[in-house]
């Protein structure tokens, strides 16, 4: 059963576009992942952004790095799902 099906359109399109809400109030990317001693050694693991830094208490390198990419792929994704709608 598909996502459309089990969910119904209107769920899924009200879905997408708070996704694409916080995806547009996010700051802009790229973001990086910075884990302690893979690519830094000064400090603990935090994802950068264009802006900043952001520290995040109890995350794993792993939730760190998911969060930094979550920045690049959520658009690529949202872009995937408008073409294969259309």
């Amino acid at each position: 059963m598909s996502a459309m099906t089990q969910h119904g359109n209107k769920d899924v399109s009200e879905r997408l576009q708070r996704i694409k809400e916080r995806l547009r109030r996010a700051t802009a990317g790229p973001w990086d992942a910075y884990i302690e001693g893979k690519n830094h050694t000064d400090g603990s693991s935090f994802v950068k952004t264009p802006t900043g830094g952001i520290e995040l208490d109890g995350a794993t390198d792993y939730d760190i790095e998911f969060i930094a990419n979550a920045r690049q792929d959520v658009p690529f994704l949202l872009d995937l799902i408008q073409s294969l709608s259309t």
